[in-house]
């Protein structure tokens, strides 16, 4: 089944003169695992919680699964984990998940079913307050994993995990996304967003500033080259590649260009002369494009600082 699973039009929430989240439009197709990127405080977190009906934007709105947020019957088919999961701390984590099981007319086994899913059975028994903040947000996920939803809508879901929980994380998605689910996820560990994110869409003081597929918004590879004498080397790389497509990093050169320019580049440096030390193919990071593009917008925000994100 194709086609769109969450539309935003406009969407805005202001608080006084504040705006919160500022014309937001953004389409996250049926199928995919959609990254929504941005520092702290752009407005992930109140763009998701519009999404999901849990508050009302000042202007603009939004589709989910053909209805309005918060709509029973789109309600009944999303899985979500927003800010930090709320259980009782005094119940097991397999109790709290039979209660939130019940609450939706489900049977037991679907709470021992989730506990798998996020590898916390052997800590079923356990007390919540016990939990680390890992596996908290794990029974986080699992909570929203409950009833087999078409949606899942998780906000920071690899939040307090160490590496090898980020690792199962990502899998888990990608199996879900295998499964023909629709993933909306928030993050600010850019790593892992380029690893299992088809497309993304990345907001800074609370605009949309781009939408795109990851390949797309990493744009074209560059090639690396370390060569001697300098000079002739970046005279060389301009006639091949272009005078506008060469950069001079100090150590080396950048050029942008596929691997299909490498050979050609080798080739017209060895007929030069030039003492040939390093040629690679590089592209550039998710967290290098991010940076490019929130700078201005961040520089221009509220605070007038920027603000970096998380490796």
């Amino acid at each position: 089944m194709t086609g769109t699973v969450v539309t935003t039009d406009g969407m805005t929430k202001r608080y006084g003169t504040h705006a919160a989240v500022d014309g937001v439009s953004l389409t996250v197709r049926r199928g995919e695992v959609y990254g929504f990127l941005g520092p702290n405080g752009a407005g992930k977190t109140t763009t998701l919680r519009m999404i999901l009906g849990l508050m009302r934007p000042t202007s603009g709105g939004a589709s989910v699964l053909g209805h309005r947020p918060g709509d029973p019957a789109a309600t009944a088919r999303i899985g979500a984990l927003i800010e930090g999961p709320g259980f009782y701390p005094y119940l097991s984590g397999r109790n709290n998940l039979r209660v939130m099981a019940r609450y939706q007319g489900l049977p037991d086994a679907a709470a021992d079913a989730a506990l798998e899913r996020v590898n916390l059975a052997g800590r079923g028994r356990d007390a919540f307050r016990s939990y680390s903040l890992g596996m908290k947000q794990r029974l986080g996920v699992a909570s929203a994993l409950l009833g087999d939803p078409e949606l899942l809508v998780l906000d920071e879901p690899t939040n307090g995990l160490d590496p090898a929980g980020m690792a199962d994380m990502g899998r888990l998605v990608a199996d879900l996304r295998a499964q023909g689910k629709t993933v909306l996820l928030s993050s600010h560990l850019l790593s892992e967003v380029q690893e299992i994110c088809d497309r993304v869409g990345v907001i800074s003081c609370g605009r949309l500033i781009t939408e795109s597929s990851v390949a797309d918004i990493r744009g074209t590879r560059l090639l690396y080259v370390r060569a001697e004498p300098i000079d002739i080397a970046l005279a060389v790389a301009m006639r091949v590649a272009g005078d506008d497509a060469v950069e001079y990093t100090g150590e080396g050169i950048r050029l942008r260009a596929d691997a299909t320019t490498a050979p050609e580049i080798a080739r017209a440096l060895v007929e030069e002369g030039v003492l040939l030390n390093e040629l690679r193919i590089c592209e550039r990071t998710l967290e290098e494009v991010f940076f490019e593009l929130t700078a201005a917008a961040n520089a221009s925000g509220p605070s007038g600082t920027s603000e970096r994100m998380a490796h």
